[in-house]
Order: C-alpha cells, then sequence, then structure tokens
C-alpha cells in the first residue's frame, strides 16, 4: 500500500492579499470604494497629507515604516500630454504638432516633486499609484524626514540623512525617475544615459 504525501496549502500573508485586491482595481472590494474615493480626492488639495497609506503592501515594499519621521501624501496630477496651443494661420493641421507633445518626465515624476516642494524639510524616499480618471492621476509619495532622530538610528533609512541624497525628486534619483532616465538597463545600446542624456549631447553645459 502506498500512502500519499499529504499536501499542506500554502498560507498567503495579509499583504498578499492586499496585492490581489489590487491587481485589478475596477473589481472587488477596491472597485466598490473607487466611486467614492475619487469624488473625496478630487475636493482635496493637491499634495494632501494622510494619516497612512492607501496600498500597504506597495508602501511597505518601497520601504514605508508607521514611525515618528516619515509621512505619505496624495498627489493629484492632471493627465495627458502638453498643453500646447494651435496656430492661427499659415499651417496644415497635420502639421501643428499639437496632439503627440508629450512631456520629458513622467507624471509620477511630477507628482514626487511636487510633494518634494510641498515638504521642503523632507526627503522623496518612492511613490506608488493609487488611483485615476479621465482628468487626473493620484499618486501616493513616501518622504522621510533626514533630521528625525527616529530615522537617524533606524539602520535600514538613515543613509537619506547624508547629504549626497538631498533633492533626490528632482534630480531624478527615485525609481521612477531612474526608469525616465533609462537606468534600469545596462550594456548595449545605453551607452549615452550615463551619467546623463544631458552630459552627453551638451545641453548640460
Amino acid at each position: 500500500m502506498v500512502v500519499e504525501p499529504v499536501r499542506v496549502k500554502k498560507m498567503k500573508s495579509f499583504y498578499k492579499y492586499i496585492s490581489d485586491a489590487w491587481s485589478s482595481p475596477r473589481e472587488g472590494y477596491v472597485g466598490a470604494l473607487r466611486q467614492d474615493r475619487l469624488k473625496a480626492w478630487r475636493q482635496e488639495m493637491t499634495v494632501q497629507k494622510i494619516e497612512r497609506p492607501t496600498r500597504l503592501d506597495r508602501a511597505r515594499a518601497l520601504g514605508y515604516k508607521a514611525k515618528q519621521g516619515i509621512v505619505v501624501a496624495r498627489v493629484m496630477v492632471r493627465r495627458g500630454g502638453r498643453r500646447k496651443s494651435r496656430y492661427e494661420r499659415n499651417r496644415k493641421t497635420s502639421k501643428m504638432g499639437v496632439n503627440t507633445i508629450t512631456m520629458g518626465k513622467s507624471i509620477q515624476r511630477i507628482a514626487e516633486e511636487r510633494a518634494g516642494r510641498r515638504f521642503r524639510n523632507m526627503e522623496v524616499l518612492n511613490s506608488y499609484w493609487v488611483a485615476e480618471d479621465g482628468k487626473h492621476k493620484w499618486y501616493e509619495v513616501i518622504l522621510v524626514d533626514p533630521c528625525a532622530p527616529s530615522i537617524m538610528n533606524d539602520k535600514n533609512l538613515n543613509w537619506v540623512t547624508n547629504d549626497v541624497h538631498r533633492g533626490r525628486a528632482v534630480r531624478g534619483k527615485t525609481s521612477a525617475g531612474r526608469k525616465g532616465r533609462g537606468m534600469r538597463h545596462k550594456g548595449f545600446g545605453t551607452e549615452k544615459t550615463r551619467p546623463g542624456i544631458r552630459a552627453h549631447d551638451g545641453k548640460g553645459k
């Protein structure tokens, strides 16, 4: 008689359940809360400080801790490309170059920069997407106070206290910033991305 081994079902963590729910934000209980959330968020300030993250799994994965010296802000940024006015005369419609003019940086990077300007004594750690509609996108930005004693004594976050990390968001040093600068790839075809694109074309001089 052959006894088959008992298969033990692997338990999922609390954060995995949150991640599964946010994998389809228009469905489930996240989708049920979506309309009420957006209705309230549209009435808030462009950069709104919040008590706790909306997506706890993403916030913890990006370095968030519920302690003094860490703040989460929800930032609203308008969607779409550049708002460019149409020529009044002497242009063919197809040659105006109005509809396909896009920004040189992502909307997420713009959200991080706005949060950094709102909280000038803090540094942007990271950010993540939370919602969007036809006109706006919302990102939650994690900010860290480099002068807080709780951050100085934290072995995982005390690197922010170094002066070389000052102004991370505006210098493209966050995860979204490095992606926009082409820093996710190395090797053949990326010779001109380091130290920066402008360092190679002469615009940075």
